[in-house]
């Protein structure tokens, strides 16, 4: 079982008076680059716990959006169960349910309905996964909202890598008799305070069009605008179809199977073994594909990162044990109207960014090569799971 140490780090927000800081797992694999095995071998220690209890359970998981998708998926699979996540996305046609976050930066989260309800009529249990879970109000406005939606609705339980849960909290989920399962047992009660310690700046970088083009003044520079559209065609971009949607009700192992196929159709058009060092990045709430094919990589014996894009926007520290240190600000490949954010890139041999986002507005993927290549990534290759 992973430590405390292991998963616990400490990093501040940025204008959230909600709460100051931001509990940073360093395997997670979301913010910090992490060793794809080490990632996988986390979250299969969560889902041994889930299995211990409900293997003979029809389950239905909920993974949380955008920090807990892989882990949701990766619980789901274990149990063979039915998958879905939440999700702040836009499907077309699609029908919600919309609950808070209350912490968040991005405080609504939706499920979508469709199958939801055959899904729940079908499922003994419930079980949601987290990736870290501090007060679980979050979740108990999710159960409320199922049980008034579908009355029929089965036991709840939760899963998660971390639970920092007071005695109080605790209390209310053992009243409804909604089981807890965890990895490590955290404590809140400093981290409000150890947010809130000066701390020597990073490294910002703002890699949209704007201000990539701007000169030291403010004024619209040639160079830098001839600069960013020669830094933006340096990469190649595959759509490889089959890609399936987890933010509508899904087969864990169907889903599982989709990226073995993923997998498959890229290792054909790649020659990665001409590579040493590879970065595997996600975008936002697609992250198991991702992780899924950083860890094929790596079985190939190839030095391999993986981490995802994410809508937080944090405070780095140019401080050694501050768990991020650099910050490159970017449009996000889903909404051009949106800032998303990624932390800590290195240079690598090659970029695999890993997306589900079907819109190519070109300014979307320049704002991230830029950063990538800015970074010294040699080369960049944009991935795109298309749905049809």
């Amino acid at each position: 079982m992973e430590s405390k140490k292991d998963l616990v780090a400490i990093a501040k927000r940025e204008n959230n008076p909600k709460r100051s800081y931001l509990v940073v797992n360093r395997l997670q694999g979301k913010h910090i680059p992490a060793v794809p095995a080490e990632t996988f071998a986390m979250f299969q220690s969560l889902a041994a716990v889930c299995q211990k209890e409900y293997a003979d359970t029809r389950v239905l998981v909920i993974g949380f959006a955008e920090t807990a998708t892989a882990i949701g998926v990766t619980v789901a699979v274990a149990l063979g169960a039915d998958y879905i996540q939440t999700t702040r996305e836009d499907i077309a046609g699609a029908e919600y349910l919309y609950f808070s976050e209350e912490h968040s930066h991005a405080t609504e989260q939706r499920l979508v309905k469709e199958g939801l309800e055959a899904a729940i009529a079908r499922a003994e249990r419930i079980l949601f996964v987290e990736d870290e879970v501090t007060t679980g109000r979050t979740i108990l406005n999710i159960i409320r909202l199922l049980r008034m939606q579908y009355p029929k609705a089965c036991k709840f339980a939760v899963a998660s890598l971390l639970n920092g849960m007071d005695e109080t909290a605790r209390m209310q989920y053992q009243e409804q008799n909604i089981p807890l399962h965890f990895l490590v047992r955290t404590h809140q009660a400093d981290y409000e305070k150890e947010a809130q310690r000066d701390v020597a700046p990073g490294t910002y970088h703002v890699c949209t069009l704007k201000a990539a083009c701007q000169g030291p003044n403010g004024a619209h520079s040639v160079e830098r605008m001839q600069m960013w559209e020669e830094c933006a065609q340096h990469y190649q971009e595959l759509c490889l179809r089959g890609g399936i949607n987890a933010r509508c009700l899904v087969s864990a192992r169907a889903y599982q199977d989709a990226c073995s196929s993923l997998w498959q159709a890229l290792s054909q058009e790649l020659k990665l073994e001409r590579f040493w060092r590879v970065l595997v990045l996600g975008t936002e709430e697609f992250m198991y594909p991702a992780l899924f094919t950083a860890e094929k990589i790596q079985q190939l014996g190839l030095t391999v990162r993986f981490h995802a894009t994410t809508r937080s926007p944090i405070l780095v520290s140019s401080e050694k044990d501050y768990p991020l240190h650099t910050r490159y600000e970017l449009c996000s490949l889903y909404d051009s109207e949106r800032v998303t954010f990624v932390y800590d890139l290195d240079a690598y041999d090659v970029a695999l960014v890993i997306t589900d986002a079907q819109n190519r507005e070109e300014k979307r993927i320049a704002s991230l090569v830029h950063a990538l290549r800015c970074a010294g990534s040699q080369r960049v290759l944009l991935v795109r799971w298309c749905w049809e």
